[in-house]
C-alpha cells in the first residue's frame, strides 16, 4: 500500500478490486508460495517505507517495488519457512496479547490503589462523615468515609487561581521578562511532562503573582472533556515558572490536606468534572467558579502520611510491573525482526540438496512461455496487443547470499 500505510501487507482471499494506493502481486504457483512472498515483503517493510518520497502521504514508485529483489529458495523448503515462521509468530502473538493485558491491567489498577479512600469507606447505613452543603454542582455519590474525616469544598481548603493569558502584543516587547510557563500539554494525569517547556513574556509583577511555589497542585481547566481536573503537585522543578490560562493552580492553605492526596482524589473524579464542566464544538472546559466547588473528603492529619505511603509504594509496584512489561514487548519485537531476518538468510530451516533448485524450475517456466508465445504468433496475423495492469507487479527474483540454490531473474509472478 502507498500513503500513510506504505508498505502494509495483506493476502487477498477472495477476489478484490484496488485502487490507485495499492498495488499487487500476483504469485507464480509454481515458483513461489505467496505466504512465503508475503512474510518476506514483511520484513522488508521499513526498507520499503524508507523508499516512499512525498511529505504527508508519501508513495513508493511502481519502478522500485518491480525492481524489489525476492530471495526464491526451492518451494519445499519455502514451505517449511513459512510453517516455522507462523509456528514462532504465534506463539509470539500469544506472549504479546498476555502482556498488553497486563499493561492494561496495570493501568486501570493505577486508579484504584491511587484512591485516598480505599480501605477507608464505611458501609452504608454505618455512622460517616457528613457531605458538603450543596453548592450548585452536581457531586453524584460521594464515598462513605469515616465520621472522622470531613467533606471540604476545595476553595475552603485552598485559593485557586487561574494562568497567564498569551497576549500576542506583549511576546514582541522585549522590555518584559521572559519566564517558562506550563501549557496543558506540560500537565499529566498524575504526572507533570516539563521535556519541553515554553517561555512567555509578561510584566514583572504578574511574573511573581503567579510565580508556582513547591506543593501547589496544577489542575487542567480545558482540553478533551476526560482531561478536565487531570493534573499533578508542582515540585519546583523550574524556579519561576508560572502557568498558562488553561491551567488552574490551587495552593493549599495551613496544610490542610498533603498536596499529593488532592491531586490524586482530582485524578480519580473525572466524571465530576465532565458532568459539571461544558463542552464547545472542539473543546471541553470547567470554570474557575466550578471547580472551586470539588468536594474533597480530607483524612485526619496523622492519617495522611500513611495514606500517602500506601499509595506510592503501591503505585512504584505497578509502575515496576509497566516498565518490565514494555521491556518485553521491545524484546518481542527485536525477535519478530531477528525470526524474519534468519528465516530469509537461509538460517532457519535445513536445506535439502536433494531439492530441485529453484533455477531449474524457472528455466522450465520460461522455456513453457516462450513456447506458448511461438506458437500464439504462428496463430495470428496480427499481433496482439496485450494490456497489463498498472498494479500488476512483476518483481525481480534474487538472491541474498547466504540462501542456498536461489536464482536471480526477473519474471512476472
Amino acid at each position: 500500500m502507498y500513503g500513510a500505510t506504505i508498505g502494509k501487507l495483506a493476502i487477498a482471499e477472495r477476489p478484490l478490486t484496488t485502487n490507485q494506493a495499492v498495488a499487487f502481486a500476483t504469485p507464480h504457483q509454481k515458483l513461489i508460495d505467496k505466504k512465503f512472498l508475503f512474510w518476506y515483503l514483511r520484513s522488508q517493510r521499513e526498507d520499503l517505507r524508507k523508499t516512499g518520497k512525498g511529505g504527508a502521504q508519501p508513495n513508493i514508485s511502481q519502478t522500485i517495488l518491480k525492481a524489489w529483489p525476492i530471495p526464491i529458495p526451492p518451494l519445499a523448503e519455502q514451505h517449511r519457512i513459512v510453517e516455522v515462521i507462523e509456528d514462532h509468530l504465534s506463539r509470539l502473538d500469544t506472549a504479546e496479547r498476555l502482556v498488553n493485558f497486563t499493561i492494561s491491567r496495570a493501568r486501570r489498577l493505577r486508579e484504584s490503589v491511587s484512591s485516598i479512600t480505599l480501605g477507608y469507606s464505611v458501609p452504608s447505613g454505618k455512622p460517616s462523615a457528613s457531605p458538603p452543603a450543596p453548592s450548585g454542582t452536581d457531586d453524584g455519590l460521594l464515598p462513605n468515609v469515616p465520621p472522622s474525616w470531613s467533606w471540604k469544598r476545595l476553595e475552603e481548603i485552598a485559593d485557586i487561581v487561574g494562568g497567564v493569558t498569551k497576549d500576542k502584543k506583549k511576546q514582541s516587547d522585549p522590555s518584559l521578562p521572559e519566564v517558562p510557563y506550563l501549557r496543558v500539554a506540560n500537565v499529566q494525569r498524575g504526572k507533570l511532562d516539563l521535556s519541553e517547556v515554553s517561555v512567555i513574556r509578561v510584566p514583572e509583577a504578574k511574573a511573581l503573582q503567579l510565580a508556582l511555589k513547591d506543593g501547589d497542585v496544577l489542575l487542567n481547566e480545558g482540553g478533551d472533556r476526560d482531561k478536565l481536573g487531570r493534573g499533578w503537585v508542582w515540585e519546583n522543578q523550574i524556579p519561576g515558572a508560572i502557568h498558562q490560562n488553561h491551567v488552574f493552580r490551587a495552593r493549599i492553605r495551613n496544610r490542610t490536606i498533603h498536596p499529593k492526596l488532592l491531586s490524586w482524589y482530582a485524578n480519580n473524579t473525572a466524571r465530576w468534572f465532565e458532568i459539571n464542566g461544558k463542552q464547545s464544538v472542539n473543546l471541553a472546559s470547567i470554570s474557575l467558579s466550578k471547580i472551586k466547588q470539588l468536594p474533597v473528603p480530607i483524612p485526619p492529619l496523622d492519617e495522611q502520611g500513611t495514606i500517602v505511603e500506601r499509595i506510592e509504594d503501591q503505585l512504584s509496584v505497578l509502575d515496576a510491573a509497566v516498565s518490565l512489561s514494555q521491556q518485553a514487548l521491545i524484546k518481542a519485537k527485536i525477535l519478530r525482526r531477528s525470526l524474519l531476518n534468519r528465516a530469509f538468510t537461509g538460517q532457519l530451516v535445513l536445506q535439502d540438496p536433494a531439492e530441485e533448485p529453484s533455477s531449474a524450475l524457472l528455466d522450465r517456466i520460461r522455456a513453457e512461455r516462450e513456447n506458448q508465445g511461438s506458437k500464439s504468433k504462428k496463430s495470428t496475423r496480427r499481433p496482439r496487443r496485450t494490456t497489463i495492469s498498472k498494479n500488476a507487479l512483476s518483481l525481480p527474483l534474487t538472491s541474498t547470499p547466504p540462501l542456498a540454490k536461489t536464482v536471480q531473474q526477473e519474471l512476472p509472478l
